[in-house]
């Protein structure tokens, strides 16, 4: 099935307000500036991807008031001159037989606390320290954690195409047979249905069946799957450069009384959090939320894992929702809500979906039917 969609394309004012975004929250958090090197940081403020990550510095460094440099390898840098971002930042191009430390090192202030990307080499970072010995670093997940956390229009319409995406490939694996067939023969499924409805790229696909359920991160193996299980459901990846990411839980023939309430009760709880969504809330009351209801029904010990995570260009980034985590929600932020209940040795599950927040209340990006679906 080809991907007839087409997202509205960023454009270079688009990168250029995001790196005057990015240079002035980090003025306002005590920083002297943001240093970024190849990964989602970079995607997210110029457009621009290296073709591949090597030992040579590729930087881009963003001060309030001044313009966005990136520092680039000469061989490499016709590919960041058509990079999208490109006309909104100057580029300065080194060559092998240059110190490019030294060249990076001039563009910060000698005494200055910088964030950095998270993804950042050590290589690189050491060297820095050495040509800049009172320079200091934080990681951009602790010192600017909302860098990319507010999603605008063009990147919401990104993240709802690829939740719809989602949703379609859920649609189909119920149409598929489960029983008498391994996990990885279900994971290949979703991860073909993915690709089928658009994505480029494929994260995950977990399929936890009867026991394996009760490890939330389990990677589908040689189990086979058998009549009387449930099974967890959890896939997701890239589509238009944003993430999917949903998780349902169905059954192979008719549940047993047990199966299905605490199927209820997840499904319960997840309601709650989505529910909880609304401009001004802390993060950590999606939490308490879904957390509430499980714990009610006493399962509250059996729920492992915190209620979600953002999600943008990479499908788990900042914020998360998380008890401690005070970080109020505003209009554009995207996330997941995904309580579940785990079983150890019998079986698990979970229910996710993608919400954005708008301006009264929070959206759902996912809208596949949440009731336990029987499967064959």
């Amino acid at each position: 099935m080809p991907d007839t969609d087409r997202p509205v394309p960023f454009t270079a004012d688009d990168y250029r307000a995001r790196m005057v975004r990015a240079a002035e929250s980090a003025d306002a958090a005590g920083l002297a500036g943001v240093l970024v090197t190849p990964g989602p940081d970079m995607v997210h403020l110029t457009g621009y991807r290296p073709t591949a990550e090597t030992e040579r510095l590729t930087l881009l460094v963003l001060r309030a008031g001044q313009e966005p440099v990136l520092v680039v390898p000469a061989l490499e840098a016709a590919d960041a001159e058509h990079a999208t971002g490109a006309p909104a930042l100057a580029l300065h191009a080194w060559t092998d037989a240059t110190d490019p430390y030294g060249l990076a090192a001039g563009l910060l202030d000698a005494q200055g606390r910088f964030g950095v990307s998270d993804n950042t080499w050590a290589l690189h970072l050491l060297a820095l320290q050495d040509r800049r010995p009172d320079t200091s670093y934080a990681s951009l997940t602790a010192a600017l954690p909302m860098l990319r956390a507010v999603k605008d229009a063009a990147e919401l319409e990104r993240l709802a195409a690829a939740g719809a995406a989602a949703d379609a490939t859920y649609e189909r694996i119920l149409e598929v047979r489960f029983s008498g067939r391994r996990e990885s023969d279900v994971a290949a499924d979703l991860a073909a249905l993915l690709i089928e409805h658009g994505h480029a790229q494929v994260d995950f696909t977990v399929v936890g069946s009867g026991p394996n359920g009760a490890n939330p991160h389990h990677e589908a193996g040689d189990r086979t799957i058998e009549r009387g299980d449930m099974v967890v459901l959890d896939f997701g990846g890239l589509k238009h450069g944003y993430g999917s990411d949903t998780s349902r839980t169905v059954h192979v023939g008719e549940p047993t009384a047990e199966e299905q309430r605490v199927h209820d009760v997840v499904r319960e709880a997840q309601e709650a959090g989505c529910r909880a969504v609304r401009p001004g809330v802390a993060c950590q009351e999606i939490d308490r939320a879904a957390r509430a209801v499980i714990t009610e029904f006493g399962y509250g010990e059996r729920f492992i894992h915190r209620t979600g995570h953002g999600i943008g260009v990479t499908t788990h980034e900042p914020p998360y929702m998380i008890e401690g985590e005070e970080q109020q929600l505003v209009p554009g932020m995207c996330f997941s809500v995904e309580p579940g209940i785990y079983l150890p040795g019998r079986f698990g599950v979970r229910i996710e979906d993608i919400v954005t927040v708008t301006e009264d209340g929070g959206r759902r990006l996912n809208t596949t039917a949440r009731e336990m679906a029987v499967v064959g």
